[in-house]
């Protein structure tokens, strides 16, 4: 066994001795900064972010929304160190996001991240979420933690984002927008919000339509949001919460590397001749209920939701005949729900301040799966025969205790979580050599985790934490064995180890310093087994080892600057060897291939950079800013030996006004992308089936918005 070992310099024992070396004067600050957000994640409870021993970051309301589209959340997190998330310019797919390489390795959807919008999940219970159904426009703040303490949240929790909506309060208001840009890209979007008799509202309407970056990309997306929060006590508050998200999106599906050097923006002819194309219908409602006795509260919250999904897939030529082939067409209608309840209590013990938190979730989602095939006779890309039904079922029911004890210059936060995930897959598609490929799973384990930080001086907080995590399959993982078409309910759940340390300080009085070093060590790694045929299945291979840095730093300068530099490095490898069998474009052939000891984890990229220069003029309204963004290069594939995603380097410009006339206020905004139109690899499909692994970004592209909001 070969193993990537660890350098001294990420050993936690350490890094105090170096913080302080480097950064000395960083105790000289007269004063914090309002830079200190509070935050709930993690801790569950009300916390300065400044003092929270994990790396969290909060996008604020000003961040999402000003000079974007507000239409992904890969606008507002680009600046946020150690997060990954790659625009796949293509809304069947959604978006790429990653957490310290966890994620990284997601075809489609989000997986290994934890997505929560406003208390109600939008991750299923085996780990699969989807964060297209963020609704940004009404968004206040995103908090995004990575690291040991993410493992409080249970299963797949590689990372945790969880995006908060605004409560109505205060005068009733209306506000609508308009943006338009490149590709036929246009977004409209009405809001109304306030406090009438007692009871706060949020209520939003928009649509979302593009012709799309490459051809067979078209989409249109239509979100409806309602928020009612009620405080029946003074002790007391209700919290009701209704969405709706329909989409309907064609998909280009990835390109080779020498279609996409030929025409990074063309399409694969499979995509034609399938039309390969996929539409969403999702509604769901949550209520939340907070008590408060003094210094404790109670919180229970219960929600469900229905998704109904139609995709149509290119299959490979020779596969129709297959008696085993599930069909091109994928359609399932989804039922989902889940209830969670915590207790938190403040004591004084032992000359401090206990805060104790217990509390349980359960979730539950139910799959009517129907394949098709996705011809009739000649005729491709319609849904023809049945070839699979079935019922899939996930459930997943968690207990978990935290407690923080802060005394002095020390706070100590520790937190053990048992999870338990269940799989249960009925099948009623039997016929032929098609056998029955029902059985169940089920996966639990119990997750420690541990932090202290230490307040150095009154600017600096030197912090160190701990955790175990786990990751079971998703559904799509469970779905093909390497041998067949069958159910591979032999897959084991990945187990992982984290460490972190790291330095918070206010730099003199205008600047704010956040460095966190973390190493993860990952046993049962979920890595392809077999990758052909228009299918993908896992297996679990030996140990990784990621190792890293994230330095987030935001200065406000004289003359009404201020700026933000985020910066990653992510060494992410294999410790062990294992097979695997991939698809080489090269030779239009499947071939096994050994993957060796030290090779790069797929979809990560080893150096990643975000830097903005913002200026507002004091009187005017008027704001301007520049933004980098910088990527290492990106392998496709576990072997690391094809054409990997060359590295790249972007520039984006925006610039905005914002003027107020008594009750009204008006805003406009002018953004132009990719300034020096580079042509670049903006995310890859790691090991994609037909060797189409490169999606490219667009070239130079522009955006400009209106809105205005009236207040009564």
């Amino acid at each position: 066994m070969s193993r990537h070992l660890p350098s001294p310099l990420l050993r936690p024992s350490r890094l105090a001795l170096l913080l302080a070396v480097a950064y000395p004067c960083l105790g000289w600050a007269d004063e914090a900064l309002t830079l200190d957000p509070v935050v709930v994640t993690g801790s569950r409870v009300e916390t300065r972010s400044f003092d929270l021993p994990a790396a969290i970051e909060v996008v604020d309301a000003e961040r999402i929304g000003v000079g974007q589209a507000r239409v992904n959340a890969s606008e507002a997190l680009a600046a946020v160190p150690g997060i990954s998330v790659a625009n796949r310019q293509n809304y069947a797919q959604d978006l790429q996001i990653s957490s310290r390489g966890f994620g990284a390795r997601s075809a489609f959807g989000v997986r290994g991240v934890r997505l929560v919008a406003d208390g109600i999940p939008a991750s299923m219970p085996d780990g699969q979420g989807q964060a297209a159904t963020f609704n940004l426009d009404r968004a206040e703040r995103m908090e995004v933690m990575r690291g040991p303490m993410s493992a409080v949240y249970g299963n797949s929790a590689g990372g945790v984002i969880q995006l908060f909506t605004r409560d109505g309060k205060g005068r009733p208001s209306v506000e609508g927008g308009f943006s338009a840009g490149s590709y036929g890209s246009w977004k409209t979007d009405i809001a109304a919000d306030g406090s009438a008799g007692g009871v706060g509202y949020v209520l939003d309407a928009s649509r979302f339509a593009t012709e799309g970056y490459r051809d067979h990309s078209r989409a249109e997306r239509d979100q409806l949001m309602a928020k009612l929060s009620f405080a029946p006590s003074d002790d007391g508050k209700l919290t009701f919460v209704a969405s709706s998200f329909r989409q309907e999106a064609q998909d280009p599906l990835g390109l080779s590397w020498a279609s996409y050097l030929r025409d990074p923006r063309s399409v694969d002819p499979a995509a034609l001749q399938f039309n390969t194309r996929k539409s969403i219908d999702q509604q769901q409602g949550g209520l939340n209920y907070v008590h408060r006795f003094g210094d404790q509260r109670v919180e229970v919250s219960a929600y469900a939701g229905k998704r109904a999904v139609t995709q149509y897939q290119s299959i490979p030529v020779g596969v129709q005949g297959n008696a085993r082939h599930s069909g091109g067409v994928i359609d399932f209608d989804r039922d989902y729900m889940g209830v969670n309840a915590r207790w938190i209590g403040r004591f004084a013990v032992a000359g401090g301040a206990l805060t104790t938190t217990l509390g349980m979730d359960y979730e539950e989602s139910e799959d009517d799966r129907r394949g098709y095939e996705n011809f009739i006779g000649s005729t491709l890309g319609v849904k023809g025969r049945l070839r699979r039904a079935e019922t899939d079922k996930v459930s997943s029911f968690d207990q978990y205790a935290q407690a923080e004890w802060a005394s002095g210059n020390w706070v100590v936060n520790g937190g053990l979580r048992h999870s338990r995930v269940a799989f249960k897959v009925d099948d009623r598609y039997i016929s032929g050599v098609n056998g029955d490929d029902s059985g169940s799973r089920n996966y639990e384990k119990t997750t420690p985790s541990v932090g202290v930080l230490y307040r150095l001086t009154p600017v600096v907080n030197l912090y160190a934490s701990a955790a175990r995590g786990f990751e079971t399959p998703t559904l799509n993982e469970l779905f093909y064995s390497g041998s067949g078409g069958a159910f591979n309910f032999g897959l084991d759940a990945a187990t992982s180890t984290h460490y972190e340390a790291g330095l918070k300080a206010w730099v003199g009085n205008d600047s704010r310093l956040d460095v966190a070093l973390f190493e993860i060590r990952t046993d049962k790694e979920l890595v392809v087994d077999t990758a052909l045929g228009g299918r993908t299945s896992y297996k679990n291979a030996g140990q990784t080892t990621r190792q890293g840095v994230e330095v987030a730093l935001d200065s406000r300068w004289a003359h009404n600057l201020s700026s933000r530099l985020a910066y990653t490095y992510l060494d992410a490898r294999y410790d062990e060897a294992f097979a695997t069998r991939i698809y080489n474009p090269a030779t239009s052939s499947v071939q096994s291939v050994t993957v060796a000891p030290g090779r790069r984890l797929p979809g990560v990229a080893a150096h990643s950079l975000f830097g903005e220069l913002v200026w507002r003029h004091p009187g005017s309204g008027f704001h301007a800013a520049v933004e980098g963004v910088a990527r290492s290069e990106v392998f496709v594939e576990d072997s690391n030996t094809l054409q990997s995603a060359p590295g790249y380097v972007a520039a984006n410009l925006r610039a905005g006004v914002e003027k107020r006339m008594g009750p009204l206020r008006m805003n406009g905004f002018v953004r132009v992308d990719n300034l020096f139109d580079r042509q670049y690899v903006g995310s890859v499909i790691v090991g994609d089936t037909n060797g189409r692994f490169y999606e490219g970004a667009p070239g130079r592209n522009w955006l400009a918005g209106v809105s205005a909001r009236y207040s009564f």
